[in-house]
């Protein structure tokens, strides 16, 4: 079994799990993103941004790149676990993201199974570690961010960054939600972020999608 616990800091969640879980959940987020027949459709390559550094993680974790340990949090025999850190806003954004391609590839049942337990534990994380900001951040986990967005890596870079010059703790975590509103599809700060890369575009002779965010100056340190 696969489970999340939030940093020390709050600023994301640690993903542990066995080398067999950590590979079937890679194998499974495989299947909605860097798929052929979309790579040409708009959005999909900068969903496929997005999701592909959520991948990486997960695939550095099982290759034993990342995190190790013994656990015997669900078994009496110590075994090897697996695991990365994943910042709250990746997370969510990733989630977001593969929950929009799953309109147009197909899935099953374990797939929807796997989805179901992520966002369970996504959800239990952040009320373990704040119950009065998880209970409202926890509403960005079912589709409040727009999945849809043809320049949903960019708002996440975005965000995430915002997040991270907060410097964590719970007085950060209980902000995210407020910075969360730029990836609300319709509010003011979903379009005023919109103009501001629309107009950078145009002074860089470049598409929205195309932007880089610059934050070489932010510690991203989970």
């Amino acid at each position: 079994m696969f489970y999340l616990i939030p940093t020390k800091n709050g600023k994301g969640v640690q993903f542990w799990g066995t080398y067999d879980d950590l590979r079937t959940i890679h194998s499974i987020i495989s299947n909605f993103w860097n798929q052929e027949e979309y790579l040409n459709k708009k959005g999909f390559d900068n969903r496929d941004e997005l999701i592909s550094g959520f991948s990486y993680e997960l695939r550095k974790a099982f290759e034993g790149s990342r995190l190790k340990r013994k656990n015997s949090h669900f078994s009496f025999e110590k075994i090897e676990h697996f695991g990365c850190k994943i910042s709250w806003v990746h997370f969510l954004f990733s989630i977001s993201a593969l929950r929009f391609n799953m309109r147009y590839l197909e899935s099953n049942k374990l797939d929807l199974g796997i989805f179901l337990q992520l966002e369970y534990w996504l959800e239990k994380s952040m009320l373990d570690y704040d119950e009065k900001g998880g209970q409202v951040l926890k509403n960005f986990i079912s589709g409040e961010i727009y999945g849809g967005n043809d320049c949903i890596y960019q708002y996440m870079r975005y965000i995430n960054a915002s997040f991270f010059k907060l410097s964590g703790g719970k007085r950060a975590f209980r902000e995210l939600p407020r910075l969360l509103k730029t990836a609300v599809n319709f509010t003011d700060e979903y379009k005023e972020y919109a103009e501001s890369l629309k107009l950078d575009a145009e002074r860089l002779k470049c598409k929205p999608s195309e932007l880089e965010i610059n934050d070489n100056d932010i510690n991203y340190d989970l």
